[in-house]
């Protein structure tokens, strides 16, 4: 809705224009349309919750539906804040990143309900340094906080505050001293970093575990929407922010937030670390078994 504008054309939660059913035309299409497609996925995990808590023996699975539950519920009312209280950018971009939290919770659980999660096999040590683990962990959490930094420039309008690519004004380093400008910017050095985190994932993932196509193939995939998703990037810019453009742009970089969660959770549950030197206490990684 941000792409077209439309974030305000119902100006009333949580009917719109007091109706369940307004008329489906303009910027209401989206943003009604936003609405309905909101209470679909609600109602989608409500059942996915209940039947975890019925049918799912392991408990930390169970604990992960009820957070993705509780997610939607306070994503639902974060959309109806951004109207209530005119679309403002906090709330916006806490809506944004809810979102991608409770996304990223459903990969979970569709991830570890997989056949091929509970047929999965242990093949070995995850050998390397840093470890393949750490670097997929670390990716997906340089992803998150790449797609959190976009809803800051998305929602604060700073898209076109540099209207150059790949270039920024003609230059390597744009004039900082404008927020907008440097938002914009910090964006674009974020997809450098995110560019080069997945490169280093998925070369090593190739080098090591080429035969293993349940790891290797989404290391793979990753690598491939990287170049995909910077080359939107510069599109958007390119195009004046045309909205398809910029909407795509959006749903890469939450199908690529999804894959390097698929991958971190594969690794996890595939390789187990390297010992490590007596007295050396490892940070704890939530991939649990």
């Amino acid at each position: 809705m941000t792409s077209t504008g439309s974030g305000l054309a119902v100006p009333d939660w949580p009917l719109s224009f007091g109706q369940w059913m307004p008329p489906m035309e303009g910027g209401v299409l989206y943003e009604h349309g936003h609405r309905v497609a909101a209470s679909l996925v609600g109602l989608l995990i409500a059942i996915q919750a209940v039947w975890l808590w019925r049918r799912e023996p392991r408990g930390w699975v169970r604990g992960l539906g009820w957070l993705a539950l509780v997610g939607v519920v306070l994503q639902g009312a974060l959309g109806g804040m951004t109207v209530l209280l005119r679309l403002p950018d906090a709330i916006s971009v806490s809506h944004a990143a809810l979102a991608e939290i409770v996304f990223g919770l459903t990969v979970a659980i569709a991830t570890v309900l997989s056949r091929t999660w509970r047929s999965a096999e242990e093949r070995g040590v995850d050998s390397g340094e840093p470890a393949l683990r750490t670097l997929t962990v670390a990716t997906a959490a340089i992803l998150f906080l790449q797609i959190l930094l976009g809803a800051v420039v998305r929602h604060t309008g700073a898209g076109l505050a540099i209207p150059t690519f790949p270039l920024a004004y003609g230059r390597l380093l744009p004039p900082l001293e404008n927020l907008p400008v440097a938002l914009h910017f910090a964006h674009r050095v974020g997809a450098l970093v995110v560019a080069g985190a997945v490169a280093w994932t998925a070369v090593r993932a190739w080098r090591r575990h080429r035969d293993d196509p349940w790891l290797r193939r989404p290391a793979l995939a990753l690598a491939g929407l990287v170049v995909l998703q910077v080359a939107l990037g510069g599109w958007v810019v390119l195009s004046a922010k045309t909205a398809w453009v910029a909407t795509a742009h959006l749903g890469v970089g939450a199908f690529m937030w999804g894959t390097a969660l698929l991958l971190a959770l594969r690794t996890g549950r595939r390789l187990r670390l390297a010992p490590r030197p007596a007295g050396w206490e490892p940070l704890p990684i939530l991939l649990s078994r």
